[in-house]
């Protein structure tokens, strides 16, 4: 996935800053971070619906545990990246692993969802400054010459640990008490113990860099932004007196502040995101596939599993294997993809990958009310694992050829960042969509639970299929909408991206 790219800038020939009996020690310590941050998001998902029968938080609750770590990740990943040229990598990845850790605590012992909400927030910040620093600190690290197999290690134990993270976290919901979800926020505590005793008793600290400064406006102008817009969207799914504004003044309110963002990085003297890369047609056109595409994608990470354990009833261990053949096919086809989008270009593995995906959605749409998990369903994100694979390593390409060699850590950056920020604009716009098309569905067959909540011992058979039913509903207005948006990126990627191996653009 796009989360595993490089994002930042990773200078030749630059000499290494830390001695090769200490190596091994970098490399684990960011192989460990990494995970962290990457099971986190992922997990989360599956414990929701846990979540919610444990602390009796609503669906826009359920959405702001998910979207406060997002919004943090996504609007500071750029400047977190930064901060480790400024003040050295190894120190603010260590301040990032630290707070991670903190908070991640914090998050298991919060009594209630606003608690939790506000600690996911705080998580969000260190995955912030802990994320990009992973993999600088291999860049710093390692000589030339050895640097692309450390961080094809790096890539590799990242993407085996991510695959098998939720499923091995869904066990422990699956045979505990309601209250196990907060040992998936604990055990970051000693893993990130591991991390901090390596780096600090091991790592040698590298030298900040001379005359670097840090955006910290345009970092605050985009996360008031994408706050606001993050909440707007949300609001449209809750009660009135919950607003405390009407939805479309958040939303106004964002779009000035993006635009204010947009007009201090045009001239700031040291600018979070250089706005010239988007001059050229092919950088505009990958980043914007990935806008759409991970907007799409990231919804049904988000509320498949909710509609599986809350409306269906299947146990976390389950739900969390339908991800799987994903990783799968994203770990052992990734470079064959990549090989491909280098020879041919990268229009049309992006073609392909985007198509393949919208199918996979509507086939969802389609069979919901079957509800055949391992029949129908699992065959189903098998076609998507095979799509999202077919697209990830050539959307890295696309990326990297549209910009001069000098800006591709920048690059990267950029497109991380809005991948995360349509996560986090998917989860809070699909919601109200979900609140609606179950409410209509409930109101009418009588229910009194929400969309993704599990149901209560003792509730009758026919309570319980209405409950399926308004779910199921509620999950096929999504996976419409995310089968019309991946086919768009793919008409995005046919008029944008060259169809022949393009020349970078030239330093």
């Amino acid at each position: 996935m796009t989360d595993l790219s490089a994002e930042t800038a990773v200078t030749v020939g630059e000499k290494p800053s830390c001695p090769p009996q200490a190596r091994k020690y970098v490399l684990f310590a960011a192989i460990l971070a990494t995970s962290m941050g990457f099971i986190d998001g992922s997990v989360v998902s599956l414990a929701l619906p846990a979540i919610r029968a444990d602390l009796g938080a609503s669906l826009a609750d359920a959405q702001w545990i998910s979207s406060a770590y997002m919004l943090f990740l996504s609007a500071l990943v750029l400047t977190g990246g930064a901060a480790g040229d400024v003040f050295g990598v190894r120190n603010i990845f260590g301040i990032g692993v630290a707070l991670f850790m903190v908070t991640s605590v914090l998050c298991a012992l919060a009594p209630d969802e606003n608690v939790l909400i506000i600690m996911r927030g705080a998580q969000g910040i260190g995955a912030a400054l802990m994320v990009p620093g992973s993999l600088s600190l291999i860049a710093k690290s390692y000589p030339p010459e050895v640097r692309g197999r450390a961080i094809g290690t790096w890539a590799a134990f990242s993407s085996i640990t991510t695959a098998f993270g939720p499923m091995l976290g869904s066990l422990v919901l699956s045979f505990g008490e309601p209250w196990m979800w907060r040992l998936i926020f604990a055990i970051n505590a000693p893993v990130g113990l591991i991390v901090l005793a390596m780096l600090f008793a091991k790592v040698p600290a590298d030298p900040p860099g001379d005359g670097r400064r840090l955006d910290h406006i345009g970092a605050l102008l985009a996360t008031a932004g994408l706050g606001s817009i993050a909440w707007g969207l949300t609001s449209l799914g809750v009660e009135a007196e919950a607003k405390f504004a009407p939805a479309w003044a958040w939303l106004a309110a964002g779009v000035v502040l993006a635009a204010a963002f947009l007009s201090w990085e045009r001239r700031a003297s040291a600018p979070m995101v250089r706005l010239d890369l988007f001059q050229s047609a092919a950088f505009s056109g990958a980043n914007l596939y990935t806008l759409i595409l991970f907007f799409a994608f990231h919804a049904i990470l988000f509320y498949l599993p909710m509609t599986l354990i809350g409306g269906w009833g299947v146990i976390e261990w389950q739900a969390s294997l339908m991800f799987l053949p994903m990783s799968i096919f994203i770990g052992g086809f990734s470079r064959q993809a990549g090989a491909l989008a280098d020879r041919i270009g990268p229009k049309w593995p992006l073609v392909a990958g985007a198509s393949c995906v919208s199918l996979s959605y509507v086939l969802l749409a389609a069979t919901m009310p079957l509800m055949n998990l391992w029949e129908v369903v699992f065959p189903i994100m098998l076609l998507n694992g095979a799509g999202m694979a077919m697209l990830v390593s050539p959307l890295s390409t696309a990326v990297m050829q549209a910009a001069p060699d000098r800006d591709a850590g920048l690059a990267s950056g950029i497109n991380n960042a809005i991948a995360r920020s349509a996560g986090l604009m998917s989860v809070a716009a699909f919601g109200a969509l979900a609140a609606l098309a179950y409410g209509s569905r409930s109101t009418a067959a009588g229910s009194e639970a929400g969309f993704g909540e599990k149901l209560s011992a003792g509730v009758s058979a026919s309570a319980a299929q209405m409950h399926a039913a308004a779910s199921n509903s509620a999950f096929q207005a999504i996976a419409i909408g995310c089968a019309i948006a991946c086919a768009v990126a793919a008409v995005i990627a046919f008029f944008t991206q060259p169809s022949n191996k393009g020349s970078r653009r030239s330093a």
